[in-house]
């Protein structure tokens, strides 16, 4: 059975147009890339209510919890089969205030030394064009979704 996650596509409105809210995965391994590489910020559930962990998810990976009227936005399938199911809300969250969690692995490995590294390095706000070049690929359905529900 796939693994199931659920994240919130946080979107604002600007004098640029929509702007969406991406989040980039810390640690060793994705330090250096960046199209493709990005997400909604989001996590993986079980039993729980999807929107419930959507915004758990957002909260614990940037430590701001996110409230307003949320769209269900469907679901995607990734490569390697995780089904993320997409909510999206207004909102302005300030990248600045960033405040991940942590996870800790063995690093360099095969060195024996635990190290702790935040679960998202950064969030930035993009365009929606700009996003769809950012984020993971079968996330970019979630921002053409958005950007018809809210024509």
């Amino acid at each position: 059975m796939a693994k199931c996650s659920a994240g919130i596509l946080m979107y604002r409105r600007t004098s640029q147009g929509l702007e969406v809210l991406l989040v980039h995965p810390g640690g060793p391994f994705w330090g250096k890339k960046d199209k493709g590489a990005w997400s909604i910020p989001k996590g993986e559930y079980d039993e729980e209510e999807p929107l419930a962990c959507a915004i758990r998810e957002f909260e614990e990976e940037l430590g701001e919890r996110p409230e307003g009227d949320f769209l269900e936005l469907g679901e995607v399938r990734q490569a390697g089969g995780k089904v993320v199911a997409g909510f999206a809300v207004e909102g302005d969250f300030d990248p600045a205030k960033l405040v991940s969690n942590t996870f800790e692995m063995e690093w360099p490995p095969k060195s024996g030394k635990l190290q702790s590294f935040p679960e998202i390095d950064r969030a930035q706000w993009f365009t929606a064009d700009e996003a769809r070049v950012r984020i993971n690929a079968a996330q970019a359905v979630l921002i053409d979704r958005l950007v018809e529900r809210l024509a």
